[in-house]
């Protein structure tokens, strides 16, 4: 299975913690970054430590949670090589991977609920980067 590393800020924490219970028991390895309570902390410092694991490879995926998603997964895309894509539907995580090669989605808990945010990280893991004319266009990304 996949080592899929997760992060959020207090607002993400529940839903954190529900995907990353789904994911374990779905035989994935989990690496969570963080927090570990619902008490106030910065998103920046998660996102980072995300990206950087990412960068690093102690992880093949990831999984930022924020209150918009925008916050964190901008933190995230400061990382040379994570490319973290905001999604708000399966369409958008499934494109994420299979045109832009994302290897983080971002997740709003304010925004969708957790149902969306299942079905997004399904379509995200199950997706595979389709190449092609994509792969020249990612390369630019850096």
């Amino acid at each position: 299975m996949t080592i899929i590393a997760l992060a959020s800020d207090h607002a993400g924490f529940a839903l954190k913690a529900a995907l990353a219970a789904d994911l374990a028991t779905a035989g994935h390895q989990i690496i969570d970054l963080g927090p570990d309570s619902e008490a106030s902390v910065d998103y920046p410092d998660y996102g980072c430590a995300l990206g950087e694991a990412l960068a690093a490879g102690r992880a093949e995926t990831g999984i930022a949670i924020c209150g918009s998603g925008i916050g964190i997964s901008i933190a995230v895309n400061r990382i040379a090589g994570v490319r973290c894509a905001l999604v708000t539907s399966g369409l958008m995580a499934r494109l994420a991977r299979q045109h832009n090669d994302a290897n983080c989605i971002a997740l709003g808990s304010r925004i969708i609920g957790i149902e969306v945010a299942r079905d997004c990280v399904a379509e995200f893991l199950n997706t595979p980067f389709e190449g092609g004319r994509h792969a020249g266009r990612v390369a630019k990304l850096g």
